[in-house]
């Protein structure tokens, strides 16, 4: 895939993803934050608790599912790339979470959703 198709395959995955949680009752309060450790694709609040999402969208499983692509040091980033988005927005919530959204694009149909909440 060329960086132009991927680039745009994961901004249209992140754009389902963020509809996604928003129907789930989410509000959505940032997208595509970055700092100079990386990027937070979406920031949500869950009622009272703070969600960092990591959204990987593919469209296929043959080279592996998207949950798949999330290493330990993916997870350590993630976590240091959430306290830094406090840290800079001055924000303590009562609690943290940091989930993962799967959108899977096939050939035809609707895209699959999936989210694992929680998982560092």
């Amino acid at each position: 895939m060329t960086y132009a198709r991927n680039k745009a395959l994961g901004s249209y995955g992140e754009r389902i993803a963020a509809e996604h949680l928003e129907a789930l009752g989410m509000v959505v309060l940032a997208r595509n934050w970055t700092c100079r450790f990386g990027e937070i694709d979406i920031v949500a609040r869950d009622g009272s608790t703070l969600v960092i999402c990591e959204v990987k969208t593919r469209t296929s499983n043959h080279h592996g599912g998207p949950f798949e692509a999330i290493t330990g040091h993916k997870a350590t980033r993630l976590r240091r790339l959430a306290m830094h988005w406090l840290e800079v927005h001055d924000v303590e919530p009562p609690s943290l979470r940091i989930d993962i959204v799967s959108v899977v694009v096939p050939p035809r149909g609707a895209p699959v959703v999936d989210r694992i909440a929680g998982v560092a």
